[in-house]
């Protein structure tokens, strides 16, 4: 009987086909971006190289290839790996030089082997790069002698970018200390011209991968108008009806998600410090202090009659909104579409410590609750490249191939019961350090009530600065850079000790630090305060 076919064995596709978008004089889509002289294209066709079976992600190795084909007139810059337990899903770029100069690219000068496999199937080389070059990713080839110079090219040092190694390799052999890890660039924003080469880093235990990867580097792109390959306004919204994430909120969820407007219609108010009177904030947020930075000065809060405040506080999922921000990401070769939503009231916490649930009293309640996806599309193919979740302090990317679609090319992501952070799937989600045992803050998802991001109504874009000033009106609230709810204060080792006396002191003591590292904070702060705003994704 043979081996079951790993999943690395089929291409991944999107369930549906890609609609045709919007016409447009820009590049959105158009499968090539030029970096200024330097013309790149996606190849997300491969070669097999060499496979192995064995370690790697879930223990079923991974595999290595050469993109190919390779468009005419385009040379290859550096080999492809991944794991061998999802769908085959990548890319890697090839690059032309248009500049008109024939100086932007140049045969390495030699390479040096980094490692052989014990069965002696493949050999992994690092290029040497001429003087003023880099050299962006290694090769990998099932004969022993040296590559040819024609194999990659390496490219002029003014169109690269500083590079980094992914944490997490593609591959390791336990035995003799060598890896494979993709790159990266090292800095990653909006206004940051790095952009991903899709080709990866080889390490030994002489010389780890992250250390290997500051002797190559990703490419960087010089045009003029960095944002060409983006798309314009119609375009962003046809790419956001066709992946608009479907967010489930738990079935027992209290705390729903609302609009602003809902929220501030229904009697939110603006607190100022020192004041006395509270002011009702206007249905479009037009009264609200503008710029400035959280000083405490001002904030948000829930109406103070006690009826319109447990109202407030429970949401109205009928008027929930996505506020959409879209932004350049990978050196305009990307495009980032920050889904974000807004729940009027975070819900307390719960913890897990081996089969007891905690209850964490009021840990974990605060007002103004801001949580976000975000969609990044290929600026090369507008295919859904990945989705990011964000789970309270930091958050997880999902590869496409690992996402759940309902209703075509449209993610699903599940809000946690109470917490509201997001996942890909229904399920238990603990977070903790499973070293110390089994401790964990519960992040409970299930198909409850569905947000479709993608209905008549349901989502706004709100901010879209690369299209140019007045292009996006965004509105007043985006504004307000104070916190959404007020301060909160734990006194976390009094209420632990209350509610988990039966637990030993190390249990005790194991979750006051897993509370003080993910749910201690104050108010949350509007998205224009978050990292992500600027720049890339934080990840836990």
């Amino acid at each position: 009987m043979g081996m079951a076919a790993l999943p690395v064995e089929k291409p991944f596709a999107l369930p549906a086909a890609i609609p045709l978008w919007p016409e447009s004089d820009g590049g959105f889509a158009k499968g090539s971006i030029d970096l200024g002289g330097l013309e790149v294209r996606q190849v997300t066709t491969f070669a097999k190289v060499w496979s192995t079976t064995k370690g790697g992600h879930d223990g079923v190795g991974a595999t290595f290839f050469k993109p190919w084909p390779v468009p005419d007139g385009f040379s290859v810059l550096g080999h492809y790996a991944q794991p061998n337990n999802r769908p085959l899903f990548g890319h890697v770029l090839v690059a032309r030089d248009a500049s008109g100069t024939g100086a932007l690219l140049a045969p390495p000068l030699g390479y040096t082997l980094v490692w052989s496999s014990p069965d002696g199937a493949a050999h992994f080389w690092l290029p040497t790069a001429p003087e003023g070059y880099k050299a962006v990713g290694a090769v990998v080839t099932a004969s022993p002698d040296k590559p040819s110079p024609d194999e990659v090219r390496c490219v002029r040092a003014d169109f690269t970018d500083a590079c980094e190694a992914e944490e997490e390799p593609v591959w390791s052999s336990d035995k003799d200390g060598f890896s494979a890890a993709a790159l990266t660039p090292a800095v990653r924003g909006v206004d940051v011209l790095g952009v991903h080469v899709g080709t990866f880093v080889t390490g030994s235990s002489a010389t780890p991968a992250a250390a290997s990867a500051s002797t190559l580097a990703c490419l960087r792109n010089n045009s003029a108008s960095y944002t060409a390959g983006m798309p314009d306004l119609a375009q962003v919204k046809a790419v956001l009806a066709a992946y608009a994430p479907q967010v489930y909120v738990h079935p027992d969820e209290p705390y729903l998600p609302s609009s602003v407007a809902w929220f501030f219609e229904n009697g939110a108010l603006l607190y100022r410090k020192g004041g006395e009177t509270p002011t009702p904030v206007a249905a479009d947020g037009s009264n609200l202090p503008q710029g400035a930075d959280n000083d405490g000065e001002y904030w948000l809060d829930l109406p103070a009659d006690g009826d319109r405040r447990e109202k407030v506080r429970r949401g109205d999922l009928a008027s929930a909104t996505a506020y959409v921000q879209a932004k350049p990401m990978l050196g305009g070769t990307a495009t980032d579409l920050v889904v974000w939503l807004f729940f009027p009231f975070n819900g307390p916490a719960r913890a897990k410590v081996g089969l007891v649930t905690v209850p964490l009293g009021d840990i974990g309640e605060h007002v103004g609750d801001w949580e976000h996806l975000t969609l990044r599309v290929s600026n090369f193919s507008s295919k859904l490249l990945r989705v990011y979740f964000s789970q309270h302090s930091a958050g997880a990317w999902e590869d496409a191939p690992g996402l759940e679609y309902v209703d075509g090319n449209r993610p699903a992501a599940y809000a946690s019961l109470h917490g509201h952070a997001l996942y890909p799937r229904a399920g238990l989600v603990l977070q903790g350090d499973t070293r110390l045992g089994v401790v964990g803050i519960r992040n409970d998802c299930a198909r409850g009530s569905r947000l479709d991001t993608g209905a008549a109504g349901r989502s706004e874009v709100v901010a879209a600065e690369y299209l140019g000033a007045g292009v996006v009106a965004e509105p007043a609230w985006l504004g307000f850079m104070r916190q959404w709810g007020p301060r909160e204060e734990y006194d976390v080792g009094r209420v632990i000790n209350r509610v988990a006396r039966i637990l030993p002191r190390s249990a005790r003591e194991q979750l006051a630090g897993l509370v003080n590292k993910l749910l201690v904070g104050g108010g949350a702060l509007g998205p224009k305060k978050h990292g992500n705003w600027r720049n890339d994704e934080k990840k836990a």
